[in-house]
């Protein structure tokens, strides 16, 4: 008798239910019953959290997998900075010894001031091997980004011997001369001379450093280009 009372209450609560799902008007879920506003506040929970679970986890996935992507080039930075710790110490004498090198190039190379020697200095190498000077020419001076570079045309006629102890004079400069675009050959026509002489024509290239002033009116004007373009 009690199980049948049970029944037919369950029976009733679920007829009563359903009753309170019918005719429910979707543009006023405020006057909806009880059952169905607990039953839509309970989805609408769910998918809540569901939807920010899902855009949660996809974010971390997407990180998850740039770092998994970083690994490699990290492990290759970490092994090429434990080798550079471990030699540390030789690393140091060869960037001591670049330096000194760097050094005594620079003291190779005139200044400003000294470039007047110098040419007198190629000159005189010339003069001092009995050549002829036909052309000395110094040319426009083109400033690089830590030295200066000038050009001299040089047209020289002598014998074969003394055109070579010549280029060997230039290259035992205390300062930097070096020659390019050499042609040596007879003079012939009405400038040629005795027997054996020969010309010889190039391009002789020597380098002085930058002064402070021009280091920094050099790195003046990359700034102002640098601004310009940026604009």
């Amino acid at each position: 008798m009690a199980m049948k009372n049970i029944n037919f209450d369950l029976n009733a609560w679920a007829a009563e239910a359903q009753d309170q799902f019918r005719g429910l008007n979707p543009n006023e879920p405020g006057q909806w019953p009880i059952l169905p506003k607990l039953t839509a506040f309970f989805f609408t929970a769910v998918a809540v959290v569901a939807a920010g679970w899902f855009l949660l986890l996809s974010g971390q996935n997407d990180e998850l997998q740039a770092q998994r992507d970083r690994e490699p080039q990290l492990k290759e930075e970490y092994r090429s900075k434990v080798a550079q710790a471990v030699n540390l110490g030789e690393l140091r004498k060869q960037r001591i010894q670049v330096e000194e090198y760097v050094k005594q190039l620079e003291k190779q190379l005139p200044g400003k001031a000294e470039m007047d020697a110098l040419l007198s200095d190629i000159n005189q190498a010339g003069l001092g091997r009995g050549l002829d000077f036909e052309l000395f020419r110094p040319g426009s001076v083109s400033v690089k980004d830590y030295y200066a570079e000038l050009p001299i045309a040089v047209r020289v006629t002598g014998r074969y011997h003394d055109i070579g102890a010549f280029t060997a004079d230039i290259a035992n400069l205390s300062r930097i001369v070096t020659l390019h675009n050499l042609v040596v050959g007879n003079v012939s026509g009405k400038d040629a001379g005795p027997t054996g002489v020969l010309f010889m024509e190039a391009t002789a290239r020597t380098y002085r450093y930058l002064d402070q002033s021009e280091v920094d009116a050099m790195r003046a004007e990359k700034a102002k280009k640098k601004k310009g373009d940026s604009k």
